[in-house]
């Protein structure tokens, strides 16, 4: 983002007191729980807890240990920091780019190239994400083929490509969605059109 033209924001909240984080811990595995569509007595048998425990882990009557938060949550297969996801002592950080803004780039690989504009660029403890709107023009050079890590999500703005995902040929055209686990190589290998422009949207896990 250009300096001066994104607005970018964080926010500490003061720790709340220890009867409130209780709660908000409660709740938070309570709602994983329930999500996951597991009973008390399931999720114990998968973490090793007892249903006693959870129950009053739930109701916010017992202040858990670091080693049964951390039990619960490899069992509900999710970061320790979302069990204090609503306990409000959590840096939040937020960038808005204003239409037009962006950095811009150029990325060369071999002989091609093409322009992109970082839209965001967004990191947390447990997960990270970056958003790009990418320009392909039609020229000989052979367009990049990507491996990554997390999934991708593109949607077609304008124009329409040829896109290869793993031996899946895929027609986008404007409009167009596209979401995929990015481990799988994947890219466009044709412009059927002056130019195709599209949003890419990458994240992954940081666990």
């Amino acid at each position: 983002m250009r300096l001066g033209e994104a607005v970018t924001g964080s926010r500490a909240s003061h720790p709340p007191p220890a009867e409130d984080i209780d709660q908000a811990i409660g709740a938070a595995l309570r709602n994983l729980r329930e999500e996951r569509a597991l009973s008390a007595r399931q999720l114990a048998l998968e973490a090793g807890v007892s249903a006693a425990m959870i129950s009053r882990i739930e109701s916010g009557q017992v202040s858990p240990s670091i080693g049964t938060m951390t039990a619960l949550s490899n069992a509900l297969d999710v970061p320790l920091v979302s069990l204090f996801r609503d306990t409000g002592s959590e840096r939040a950080d937020y960038t808005l780019v204003k239409k037009g803004d962006g950095l811009k780039s150029t990325r060369m690989v071999g002989d091609h190239i093409h322009h992109y504009r970082n839209l965001a660029h967004h990191r947390r403890r447990d997960l990270q994400f970056e958003a790009h709107l990418v320009t392909l023009t039609q020229q000989q050079a052979a367009l990049p083929v990507y491996v990554g890590h997390g999934v991708t999500f593109m949607h077609a703005i304008s124009g329409r490509a040829r896109f290869e995902y793993g031996k899946q040929q895929i027609l986008l055209s404007e409009g167009d969605s596209l979401s995929l686990d990015a481990e799988l190589s994947h890219g466009c290998t044709e412009v059927l059109t002056p130019e195709f422009i599209f949003l890419s949207v990458q994240a992954e896990s940081r666990r």
